[in-house]
């Protein structure tokens, strides 16, 4: 088998959370290998891996990789937000891969947040239910998943705000499907006292799942009550390759160093209202239905440490895993 050396690339290790619709894991599946397809040329291997709910099961995406004879490894979370699944749920999981596989070190990248790239995506997806002429006159209502982590609901209004910025809208609401308010109908009934009479919902999701259905669902709802205003619900980001982009430039962004994630807002390092006792917080990795692992055995409460090595007691990271 090959070995790692120290001039070999590592490999891209996609970390995504999993879903029970088999649409939403054929998107997952098809959007690594559209990741893989996109670095065949430069040598970098592509594996992909979900911490709960289906296949396939992170266990078997590293274990691939490892059994590849690599030993060093880039782990991206596909994520939107820094919430608690790529703050304390993916590290959790690494940390118990690290366990099977004592050889086993990675770096770890950064979420994808509101890139540029992820925003132009969601225009795609805007534009492909809306006339350029009807933008004056739209509203648009993001819809993110929504957390019970503060930082992470804040980090959906920012890519509100920006996504507001430059494209000649008449407004955007942020709001989320769970956890957090302002929900769905309360965002659209702002909208609607805000004069708006067509109002388009774009979800802040990458692939099929039963929170986007949802959104649907409670966006048709309200607009059978409120015949006045005309409500289209955009499509999701999808698997795509400006979501492919943006993956990649997390994995080089961890291949060189240097990676800083926000934590003056974090919950696990900051003490907000309501959420004092999260600070220092242990996490555990979630239990997937393919892992025998037993799921409290490894919540080992790691101590994150920042870009200076300074320790603040809680499991995610900015360069979470073993040093190269």
């Amino acid at each position: 088998m090959p070995a790692d050396s120290a001039r070999s690339a590592p490999p891209l290790l996609i970390v995504g959370h999993g879903t029970r619709d088999a649409a939403g894991v054929e998107q997952f599946t098809s959007f690594t290998r559209r990741v893989a397809e996109r670095m065949a040329g430069t040598g970098v291997a592509v594996g992909g891996g979900l911490i709960e709910l289906a296949p396939p099961p992170l266990m078997d995406a590293v274990a691939s990789l490892v059994d590849a004879g690599h030993r060093h490894l880039v782990a991206v979370p596909l994520m939107l937000v820094a919430a608690g699944h790529a703050k304390g749920d993916i590290p959790a999981a690494m940390d118990r891969e690290r366990e099977r596989h004592p050889q086993l070190t990675y770096a770890y990248g950064r979420p994808l947040a509101a890139d540029p790239r992820i925003l132009a995506a969601l225009d795609e997806r805007l534009s492909a239910v809306l006339d350029d002429a009807e933008r004056a006159g739209t509203h648009v209502v993001l819809v993110g998943r929504g957390s019970t982590d503060p930082d992470a609901n804040a980090e959906v209004f920012r890519a509100g705000r920006l996504f507001a910025e430059g494209r000649g809208l008449a407004g955007v609401e942020s709001s989320f499907i769970s956890l957090a308010q302002p929900g769905v109908p309360a965002a659209l009934e702002r909208c609607r006292l805000l004069g708006a009479t067509r109002v388009v919902v774009l979800p802040y999701f990458m692939f099929a799942g039963v929170l986007p259905d949802r959104i649907v669902s409670q966006a048709e709802g309200w607009a059978a009550e409120h015949p006045e205003v005309e409500v289209r619900c955009a499509d999701l980001i999808g698997d795509c390759d400006l979501l492919a982009d943006v993956v990649i430039a997390r994995y080089e962004e961890a291949v060189a160093g240097g990676i800083r994630n926000n934590c003056d807002t974090c919950m696990y390092r900051t003490p907000l209202p309501g959420r004092e006792a999260k600070v220092g917080l242990p996490q555990a990795p979630h239990d997937h239905p393919d892992d025998p692992a037993h799921p409290h055995s490894h919540g080992h409460g790691h101590a994150h440490r920042d870009g200076h090595g300074h320790s603040h007691g809680h499991s995610h990271s900015h360069t979470h895993g073993q040093p190269d």
